[in-house]
């Protein structure tokens, strides 16, 4: 079996329960059809056949008791086999001879006993009749007469009563199908509402699914996934309690650290051991941002409460970005460049922008060579606003490309410095406010481009 037959099961047992409802409506009906008609046919068969009886009888004593009998009126074969007409028939009182018939092409014999009987002429189904014969007249020497009807005739009649009885249900079939339809369709909308509720919940706003006007048999399965949230939330609400404790506990030793190195560096010898000793501020200052980078994420996983949104001009905002960083620039030797071309202005909250460029600028002047370049530029492209980081780093592999945003994730070999918070950080600021970060490696030389696509001002 195919995946896709898989998923949707077979055409008896499908996986949709609109389309189980169908089916079992549509053979429910189909099945009450063929039940009416069969028992129509078998109930107007009776009664069809005991109501042509009676005037079968009621016509041979109605020639029975002529004396002499009168001559009965002729029919033809399509008269007896289409309208079902009787067929009358007067024979001498010994039965030896036929005086008389009103279709004589018909050979029936006088049955040897008197009432019904049915007698077949031959192998087809209109060779069968139904024949009654009745009683011998009071004198020796009266006439007998009997009385024939095509037996396929009356199968024929009792069948079209029995038609017309199932034709009701049949009509009904459509709209019965469309009535399900639409009641199973109001039904789902419940359903499709708590899809959306699912689809719009994130790992930072987890809220309890509504029951109101609910289905009853729908409510045991949210009540279910509510309490699944709140263990969900508090599994959220522990971890970020541990990384921002232990972020906060770390803090005060590590800058305690930091300045007694500050402290120390002029007691250290020249040689080896300055090396050794640069090697230990180096590790120490890593720490120290890995800290500040854990506190910054602890705070976008807490339950964000609503931030004052404000116009923020975009190219002020990367000029000050960019020139908060040039310590690290300087340090790293690396030349850094603004070029703005348009003067863009976002509604959103101005701290929030600011974590999104402070980290993919910190984030290009890590990984860019010592001595390298980064430049920021400003512009438009495909007629929305942009903002592009480019530095002349090693890139990332086209393998690693869609991991880069995980929490704490480095592209292997990459130099010693980053944390793997940085970009996991700025997406999710760029994202809470319609931005969206686009990575890629440059098609000019080596390195790579990080564009983050500006979200219009609301008019």
């Amino acid at each position: 079996m195919t995946d896709g037959a898989a998923q949707s099961g077979r055409w008896w047992r499908p996986r949709s329960l609109r389309m189980q409802l169908l089916l079992w409506l549509i053979t429910l009906h189909l099945v009450g059809a063929v039940a009416t008609a069969w028992f129509s046919f078998l109930a107007y068969g009776n009664l069809v056949h005991n109501a042509l009886d009676d005037q079968m009888r009621l016509v041979a004593e109605s020639y029975a008791g002529n004396d002499p009998p009168k001559m009965p009126r002729a029919v033809d074969g399509e008269a007896a086999f289409t309208r079902g007409a009787f067929v009358v028939q007067i024979w001498s009182a010994d039965g030896t001879a036929l005086r008389a018939s009103s279709w004589p092409l018909l050979t029936v014999p006088l049955q040897p006993g008197n009432g019904f009987r049915n007698v077949s002429t031959g192998t087809q189904a209109s060779a069968s009749w139904r024949v009654f014969t009745a009683e011998p007249g009071p004198r020796a020497d009266q006439p007998r007469v009997q009385v024939l009807q095509n037996e396929d005739y009356r199968r024929r009649r009792a069948l079209r009563r029995a038609l017309l009885e199932g034709l009701p249900i049949a009509l009904l079939l459509p709209a019965a199908l469309l009535m399900l339809w639409l009641i199973v369709s109001a039904a789902s909308r419940s359903l499709r509402g708590v899809a959306r509720d699912v689809a719009s919940q994130d790992e930072r706003s987890l809220t309890d699914l509504s029951l109101a006007r609910m289905p009853d048999e729908i409510a045991p399965l949210v009540g279910a996934f509510n309490n699944l949230l709140a263990r969900v939330r508090n599994a959220f609400a522990t971890q970020r309690r541990f990384v921002q404790d232990a972020a906060h506990e770390l803090r005060t030793p590590m800058a305690a650290i930091g300045l007694q190195i500050e402290n120390l560096r002029a007691h250290v010898p020249a040689g080896e051991a300055t090396d050794r000793f640069n090697q230990l501020e180096a590790g120490v200052t890593r720490a120290q941002h890995l800290i500040e980078q854990l506190l910054s994420l602890s705070r976008q996983d807490a339950p964000q409460r609503a931030m004052a949104r404000e116009a923020i001009d975009i190219e002020v905002l990367l000029r000050e970005s960019v020139s908060q960083l040039m310590v690290l620039a300087d340090a790293r030797r690396v030349d850094v460049g603004f070029e703005g071309s348009i003067t863009p202005v976002v509604s959103a909250p101005a701290p929030e922008l600011r974590s999104v460029f402070d980290n993919l600028i910190d984030n290009a002047l890590r990984y860019a060579p010592e001595g390298g370049v980064v430049d920021v530029r400003l512009h438009e492209a495909e007629g929305h606003a942009v903002v592009d980081v480019l530095d002349n780093g090693p890139g990332i592999p086209e393998s690693a490309m869609g991991r880069v945003f995980d929490r704490f994730f480095r592209v292997p070999g990459a130099a010693a410095g980053g944390s793997g918070l940085g970009l996991a950080i700025a997406r999710t600021a760029a994202e809470r406010n319609g931005m969206r970060i686009e990575l890629r490696n440059r098609d000019d030389g080596p390195g790579l481009m990080a564009r983050v696509h500006l979200p219009p001002l609301p008019g």
